[in-house]
């Protein structure tokens, strides 16, 4: 079985988008039920406090649906909740005082660990030991480059989505996923087309 991006819809999406715009409940919760999901998980990513990440979250959706005429309709729905959330959580961690008088996310330790079992497993060139290494090599790179190939191959983000959320420029966006890639083909030592079948997303 072949790797398998999933990738939202974004013309689908904006046609929600619009509608919550006007009030259509119904939209709104359609995209709540789409992302809910995914915005958790990469809360969790940037915070060991689940409770309070989905509080965030929620808090996200509350103020859509509030300030929902306050909105621009031209979005990339997925990219701006991911956003959102962010954002949210760098409040929270100001709120607490775990920084200093800063609501920046650059200092955020990205937690969530890659796991490609699922992917690579059923492939014929994918055996358990080169999997677990390849998981040791992706959970060995900075925070940085670790949450922009999050965002690129599980998100499937746009480089210049990327470098929006990660609050950078498109380069440093660019160089941060080279420079993740740059490593795992430097110490992976198996065929470097499951590396290059893992990040193959071209949007």
């Amino acid at each position: 079985m072949k790797t398998q991006i999933l990738r939202a819809n974004p013309v689908e999406d904006n046609i929600l988008w619009n509608n919550l715009i006007l009030g259509d409940e119904k939209s709104f919760s359609l995209l709540f039920e789409r992302y809910y999901g995914d915005l958790v998980n990469y809360g969790n990513s940037l915070s060991p406090f689940a409770e309070k990440v989905q509080d965030c979250v929620q808090d996200v959706f509350t103020d859509i649906w509030v300030y929902r005429n306050s909105l621009q309709s031209s979005v990339v729905v997925k990219a701006y909740l991911l956003s959102s959330v962010r954002k949210r959580i760098a409040r929270l961690y100001e709120r607490d005082h775990i920084f200093r008088k800063t609501s920046s996310t650059d200092d955020i330790a990205f937690l969530l660990e890659f796991s490609v079992e699922n992917d690579l497993l059923d492939d014929d060139y994918a055996t358990k030991e080169k999997v677990s290494y390849l998981n040791k090599l992706l959970n060995e790179l900075p925070a940085r480059q670790k949450e922009a190939l999050y965002l690129r191959y599980h998100q499937a983000l746009s480089v210049e989505q990327i470098a929006d959320m990660l609050d950078v420029n498109y380069q440093s966006a660019s160089n941060l996923l080279h420079r993740g890639l740059l490593t795992l083909r430097k110490e992976w030592k198996g065929s470097f087309s499951v590396i290059a079948l893992l990040f193959s997303t071209t949007l």
